[in-house]
């Protein structure tokens, strides 16, 4: 896949950026998504500045139009698209009962309708590109994770998504697949505020027992997805948590 077109989403900080990072590393060219503007323009400059080819686009991805566009705007600048990393998300912590109905239907657009929207209008060129899908899910997919209640359940949901979608595609070249990192030192994680009424003791249970995760070993792990390397690779869940969802 080295010289092929990655479309990565939430490219512009914390798991995005590295993996921005890592294909651009294996030869990727690549077109870039996300709302944060000025995040974006860094990560896209400092990637030229290395001699990578890259476009960035500012694009909401909860809409199906702005899925739709974003793909025609790729096809249109690099004549392809092979590889499709649906990694934006939003996550907050609440309790179950407080959540908003704009919080959760935020949190769905982004975290789920996006990933479902690009895919269909990526999917006639990434089978054309014999390419592949690389999903960003996450370990609290995997199990219960109290206080995530709108996060949890559509990471569940992409990571059935990933499964449903390696089966009805299986006779076409194109594979499908989904990496399921655990806590990371992020922006993201470290910008997560608790209610001040949580019990923190159901939090430590799906925190791991290793620390935070690297967000650049997470990378490497979908870089590994979208490479040749992974031809026999097909309908997997990989975990990349550091053993949390394991017991």
């Amino acid at each position: 896949m080295a010289g092929s077109v990655a479309f990565v989403t939430g490219a512009a900080r914390g798991l995005g950026r590295e993996i921005t990072l890592a294909l651009a590393a294996s030869g990727h060219r690549l077109y870039l998504v996300d709302i944060l503007a000025d995040r974006l323009d860094a990560t896209a400059a400092e990637l030229r500045d290395a001699g990578h080819e890259v476009v960035a686009r500012v694009a909401d991805i909860s809409s199906r139009q702005g899925c739709v566009d974003a793909v025609s705007d790729c096809v249109a600048q690099f004549g392809e698209l092979a590889v499709l990393v649906n990694c934006a998300a939003v996550m907050r912590m609440e309790h179950f009962a407080d959540v908003s109905e704009d919080d959760w239907n935020r949190i769905v657009a982004v975290n789920l309708s996006g990933p479902f929207f690009l895919t269909q209008a990526a999917l006639p060129h990434l089978i054309a590109a014999e390419g592949n899908i690389v999903n960003v899910a996450s370990s609290n997919g995997l199990m219960g994770t109290p206080y995530t209640g709108p996060y949890s359940a559509t990471k569940a949901a992409l990571i059935n998504l990933t499964k449903t979608l390696a089966m009805e595609y299986v006779e076409e070249p194109i594979r499908v697949n989904a990496v399921c990192p655990g806590p990371m030192a992020t922006e993201i994680a470290s910008a997560l505020v608790p209610p001040p009424t949580i019990k923190r003791e159901k939090i430590v249970r799906y925190s791991g027992q290793r620390g935070l995760g690297d967000a650049a070993d997470v990378a490497k792990v979908v870089a590994f997805l979208a490479s040749d390397a992974a031809a026999g690779v097909h309908g997997a869940i990989w975990t990349a948590d550091l053993g949390t969802s394991a017991g």
